[in-house]
């Protein structure tokens, strides 16, 4: 089945070529375009797509607010959000995250990492712009969190922790499967182990706490 995506840019030249690149994907079919936010999450709470490509500045409210409307903390059916922009600015970033995105990107990341973004998004895995993953990770953890990094309910296992320490490093999990020599439906278990144990919605989310944790330096 092809994955359903929702593309909201205000500039229309823009929009338009990111539809058209990712229509051209035999697996992706994109469903709706936006121009502003409010639009973006009107169609997206009637559309429910699988992904969606956000804009960060947009009018009416810009791609962070429109993403937390869709898949921030208090949303009980989040969606897949990917947030898209020119800007390469850590605050911007950092605040598209904690949000609920599952993905940022910036708009010369070519077709190829687009596509692997939106497809990693409807599976339920994330991707940051590999410039930007560590660094800004690292810069936050550094700077330290807003609030102390939540304690896991349950102490994480030995494997756990090795896995924790992949999936803030970026690794896929097929790169994950094979490091440890497990199968990949082992990773998914461990996967979602370190997802329940930390409240963590998502691999980003994950990585974040390993950052805030300490457990991988920049």
């Amino acid at each position: 089945m092809s994955i359903r995506v929702l593309v909201a840019d205000d500039q229309e030249i823009v929009r338009t070529g990111l539809a058209m690149i990712l229509d051209a994907q035999p697996d992706i079919d994109v469903i709706g375009e936006a121009a502003d936010g409010w639009r973006a999450v009107e169609l997206a709470r009637r559309l429910r797509p699988d992904v969606c490509l956000f804009d960060i500045r947009m009018p009416g409210i810009d791609g962070i607010q429109a993403t937390r409307l869709l898949a921030g903390p208090t949303v009980d059916d989040p969606l897949a959000v990917v947030v898209i922009t020119t800007f390469d600015l850590d605050e911007y970033v950092y605040a598209a995250l904690r949000a609920g995105a599952r993905g940022f990107l910036l708009k010369d990341a070519g077709t190829v990492l687009l596509s692997q973004a939106v497809r990693a998004a409807a599976n339920g895995d994330a991707l940051i712009a590999p410039s930007i993953t560590a660094r800004l990770l690292g810069a936050f953890a550094e700077a330290g969190p807003t609030s102390a990094p939540s304690q896991p309910i349950e102490a994480l296992t030995d494997r756990e922790e090795q896995i924790l320490v992949a999936v803030a490093r970026g690794r896929t999990n097929s790169e994950i499967a094979g490091e440890f020599h497990i199968s990949l439906s082992t990773v998914k278990s461990h996967i979602a182990s370190l997802m329940a144990k930390l409240g963590a919605r998502n691999r980003v989310e994950i990585a974040m706490w390993a950052y805030e944790t300490r457990r991988v330096k920049s």
